[in-house]
């Protein structure tokens, strides 16, 4: 199956917002907000939605920074994931944590990519570097990048 998704960063002087997941589908690795669609919303109303539902925040003047296709290995339940990835450097509210998410800032030098997954080394770097990034990354069992391919602009 394949589905559409949403990623969402917020960026502040020298700071990046990843949140811990704490349920569902990537439970346990820090990350940026998003999900899946509803009917009828784009992706980057998906990406404002998720932001406000995941951790009470209203991102604006969302920056679209890369396009991601991920190939997960055969027993996922879904078997192609294509995301598209923002940063905002404004929003209205306080990072919360919710059932979903926990919330922390961490500075641009120590994020946590060992706790992420594992194909964020190979391109958030980029994005937060001043580039446009699209990608493939084709993941094991083990969620582990087995195949990359990456461009960026």
């Amino acid at each position: 199956m394949k589905q559409a998704a949403s990623l969402l960063f917020l960026l502040r002087e020298g700071e990046i917002l990843l949140g811990m997941k704490k349920r569902g589908f990537g439970a346990g690795r820090w990350n940026g907000v998003g999900g899946k669609p509803e009917p009828g919303e784009s992706i980057e109303q998906t990406a404002v939605r998720e932001c406000q539902e995941e951790i009470g925040v209203t991102p604006s003047s969302l920056q679209h920074v890369a396009s991601l296709k991920f190939i997960l290995h055969e027993s996922s339940a879904v078997s192609e994931l294509y995301v598209e990835a923002y940063v905002a450097r404004e929003w209205k509210g306080e990072p919360t944590e919710t059932e979903e998410m926990a919330p922390k800032w961490f500075k641009l030098r120590d994020i946590p990519y060992k706790d992420m997954w594992a194909d964020d080394i190979f391109w958030l770097p980029e994005v937060l570097a001043g580039k446009f990034v699209t990608a493939t990354f084709y993941f094991d069992q083990n969620d582990q990048v087995i195949k990359q391919q990456i461009k960026t602009k």
